[in-house]
């Protein structure tokens, strides 16, 4: 039996393996992505200053009740209008491990609507 701990173990090292591959630039930076049971965060990371250029999550004010994939489009739209505010259209996608399903899907769909390139 997988426990949940063994199920975030597995996570970590797959987005640490992924992690070895993609970085974020001041140009391109990486939108991070990360699920808990509750919320979904985002945040566009810029790793050469090792910086957070612009970040959004369900916990933030303007996004209201309603079921959890779409609340996840909401944070997507969202990090994307924060996006075009800091001069940034093209990002690296960093699904932190999760599978691109479900919510972590629908965020990604969203920013891409919302005009972010990746």
């Amino acid at each position: 039996m997988i426990t949940k701990s063994d199920k975030n173990k597995v996570r970590q090292h797959r987005h640490t393996r992924v992690r070895g591959k993609i970085s974020g630039t001041a140009e391109r930076p990486r939108l991070n992505v990360y699920r808990s049971n509750k919320n979904i965060y985002a945040q566009l990371i810029d790793d050469v200053a090792g910086v957070t250029l612009a970040s959004a999550s369900t916990l933030d004010k303007s996004i209201e009740a309603a079921p959890k994939t779409e609340q996840a489009a909401k944070v997507g739209a969202l990090i994307a209008e924060r996006a075009k505010a800091a001069n940034v259209e093209v990002v690296v996608f960093d699904r932190g491990g999760y599978l691109y399903h479900g919510r972590v899907q629908a965020l990604a769909e969203a920013a891409r609507e919302a005009g972010l390139k990746f």
